[in-house]
């Protein structure tokens, strides 16, 4: 049963959707591009787009945190439980911070390990941080960790939200999906 529920604004919800785009390609991305065996043709080419896609996650993020900074999201639903708004909340600081610290991590690894980021490099954008094998192998275990950390919180928001969606029809999803035909806001 659908109940009311306040809507995110257009913007949030394409800033969502893109993210989450970008996301789902980048976590299988990420663990193949590491796998022994693989053709260097193909290894490298998923490193580039790792990187790449990293850059512009980064930067989405940081739009998206000045969007929601100027415009709070709508408050949770009222029939909402008090605890799954509370794992609601937690689950979405802990995807924002991962969303920050991914990229930073990757970043650092990359260039610390004397690796190009394409898309910056073609910019003239110097390096942020020497070369430096102990940061980047640091570096490299946060990012790897962190992308398990990430891709199981995906898969938990996933789930949440195809609960919300399918199973309970209850509003909660449609707060973000899309609006069909140009609805007004």
């Amino acid at each position: 049963m659908t109940m009311p529920t306040q809507p995110y604004k257009a913007p949030a919800r394409w800033l969502h959707w893109s993210m989450a785009l970008l996301i789902l390609a980048m976590i299988p991305a990420g663990f193949i591009m590491i796998q022994e065996g693989l053709s260097r043709s193909l290894q490298n080419n998923l490193f580039v787009f790792h990187k790449n896609v990293g850059v512009l996650l980064l930067l989405l993020v940081v739009l998206r945190l000045l969007y929601r900074w100027r415009n709070p999201a709508p408050p949770e639903p009222a029939h909402l439980p008090a605890w799954q708004a509370k794992i609601a909340g937690l689950t979405h600081f802990a995807l924002y911070g991962l969303l920050v610290i991914m990229p930073i991590a990757g970043y650092i690894r990359v260039k610390a390990g004397g690796f190009p980021i394409e898309s910056l490099d073609a910019m003239g954008i110097p390096a942020l941080v020497q070369k430096s094998e102990a940061v980047a192998n640091f570096a490299k275990a946060v990012h790897f960790y962190g992308g398990w950390a990430i891709a199981a919180l995906a898969a938990m928001h996933i789930g949440a939200a195809l609960h919300h969606g399918i199973i309970k029809r209850d509003g909660v999803f449609s707060r973000m999906w899309p609006k069909a035909g140009g609805q007004a806001e």
